[in-house]
C-alpha cells in the first residue's frame, strides 16, 4: 500500500516531461512547486507558449533553482532538464537535503552514476530514476512468459525501437552530443537496454554497430557523423543468449516491430510501441479507465512447439490490467515512507550498470571490436 503521508515535490524544467509528471503523480506525492526550465537549461528549447505559472497558478513557482532547495518544506526534487544537467542538478539537490527522482537518459557516464549513488547514500536520501518503460503493458507480458517459462530457455530477445523520422529531432534528443548524454542511444537506447538489464542482467560482452541513417553512413566515419540509429548485440555466454537492441529511423511499416523472442519451446513477436506516451500527449490521465490498453489488432503471436511436431499458434494480448507509469511514483513513494533504498523502483545502481553497458555499446561502435563488461 502506499503511504498516507504527502511529500511536496519541486519540478525541474517545464515542458512534456514535467506536464507527465503531474499527470502520473500519485496522491501520497503531493506537487507543490515548480520551476522554468528556461533560466536553469540553456540547453533546453521550451516551446514559446509555455508556461508553469499560466498553467498552475495554485502552485510556487521558482526561477532559480537555489530558492527551490531552500525551501525547508520542500521533501523531494524532481529532475525533468536535458541529461548534461542532471548530474549537477542532483548533486545539489542531494546536497541540499532532498530525495530525487530523475529523468532518463540519468547521467552521461556510469562513474556520475555511481557519485550521485554514494552521496544519496551517504546524505540518507533516495534517489530514483524514471525508467518508465519497465512499465509497458507489452514488456510486463514479455516478463511474465519468460518468468512462467512459457517460450522455454530464451536463445534470441530483440528488442526494437523503429520509426520513420526523416527529419532530425530540434530539441536535446538531436542536438545533445552522444558524449554529453544525448541521441539515439541515450534516448531510446537507455530503455532497451534497460529492459534487457531487467530481464538477464549484465552482458558478459557487447558488440554494436552505428549508422546515420539519415546521412546513410556508418559511424565512427569522416567525423561529421551524428548517428541515429543503432544494432547491438549483448551476449550472455552461460545462457546461450543473444540480446539484439536495434534502433531505426528510416523504417516504413504499418505496424514497427517491437519484440521477437525465440525459445526452446516457443516463440513471441510483437508489434507496435507501448500505448501510454501517445495516450499522454492526446491528453489522457493515468486515472482514464482506457489508459494503457490496446486494441485487439496489436495483439502479440505466440507460437508453440508441441505434440507430433505440431506448431501452434494464438494471439496473444497484453497482460490485464495493464501497468502504467504511475506505478514507478507510487512505488518510490512507498520507498520515500519507508526510508530504504531497496524499496526504490529504479535505484541509481541499475541506472549505473545500464550506463555500463551503454559505454561498451558506444566504445564497441567507435572501435569496431567485440568489448568485454568486466564484472
Amino acid at each position: 500500500m502506499a503511504s498516507s503521508k504527502q511529500f511536496n515535490v519541486g519540478v525541474v524544467g517545464y515542458g512534456n516531461e514535467p506536464q507527465h509528471v503531474r499527470q502520473d503523480l500519485p496522491h501520497p506525492l503531493h506537487q507543490g512547486h515548480a520551476l522554468a526550465k528556461a533560466a536553469l537549461d540553456p540547453a533546453a528549447q521550451p516551446k514559446p507558449n509555455d508556461s508553469a505559472t499560466a498553467d498552475y497558478p495554485d502552485l510556487q513557482h521558482h526561477t532559480s533553482l537555489d530558492t527551490l532547495l531552500a525551501d525547508p518544506a520542500l521533501d523531494v526534487v524532481v529532475l525533468c532538464t536535458t541529461p548534461p544537467t542532471h548530474f549537477a542538478f542532483a548533486t545539489q539537490a542531494l546536497e541540499a537535503g532532498k530525495h530525487v527522482f530523475c529523468e532518463k537518459p540519468f547521467v552521461p557516464t556510469s562513474a556520475e552514476a555511481a557519485a550521485l549513488a554514494d552521496l544519496a547514500r551517504a546524505k540518507g536520501k533516495l534517489l530514483c530514476v524514471y525508467q518508465n518503460r519497465r512499465y509497458d503493458a507489452d514488456f510486463a507480458t514479455v516478463s511474465q512468459l519468460i518468468k512462467e517459462g512459457t517460450l522455454g530457455r530464451i536463445v534470441e530477445f530483440e528488442t526494437h525501437f523503429d520509426r520513420y523520422k526523416m527529419e532530425q529531432p530540434t530539441n536535446w534528443k538531436g542536438t545533445v552530443p552522444m558524449e554529453q548524454g544525448g541521441g539515439a542511444v541515450y534516448d531510446l537506447g537507455t530503455h532497451l537496454v534497460d529492459q534487457v538489464y531487467t530481464l538477464f542482467g549484465m552482458p558478459q560482452t557487447v558488440y554494436a554497430k552505428f549508422v546515420s541513417q539519415r546521412q546513410g553512413k556508418f559511424y565512427p566515419g569522416d567525423g561529421n557523423v551524428d548517428p541515429d540509429s543503432l544494432t547491438a548485440y549483448l551476449y550472455y555466454p552461460d545462457a546461450g543468449l543473444t540480446a539484439i537492441v536495434r534502433i531505426g529511423v528510416l523504417s516504413v511499416e504499418a505496424q514497427q516491430p517491437r519484440f521477437w523472442i525465440r525459445g526452446s519451446k516457443g516463440s513471441y513477436t510483437k508489434k507496435g510501441l507501448d500505448t501510454q506516451e501517445p495516450q499522454l500527449k492526446g491528453g489522457m490521465t493515468t486515472s482514464d479507465a482506457k489508459f494503457g490498453h490496446e486494441g485487439p489488432e496489436w495483439a502479440g503471436k505466440l507460437a508453440l512447439f508441441g505434440d507430433n511436431n505440431v506448431v501452434s499458434q494464438r494471439d496473444l494480448p497484453n497482460v490485464e490490467p495493464p501497468p502504467t507509469y504511475a506505478k514507478i511514483y507510487e512505488g518510490f513513494a512507498r520507498a520515500l515512507a519507508s526510508g530504504k533504498e531497496e524499496d526504490v523502483p529504479v535505484p541509481a545502481s541499475q541506472a549505473r550498470d545500464v550506463l555500463r553497458i551503454i559505454e561498451a555499446v558506444q566504445e564497441s561502435g567507435k572501435t569496431g571490436r567485440e568489448v568485454l563488461i568486466s564484472s
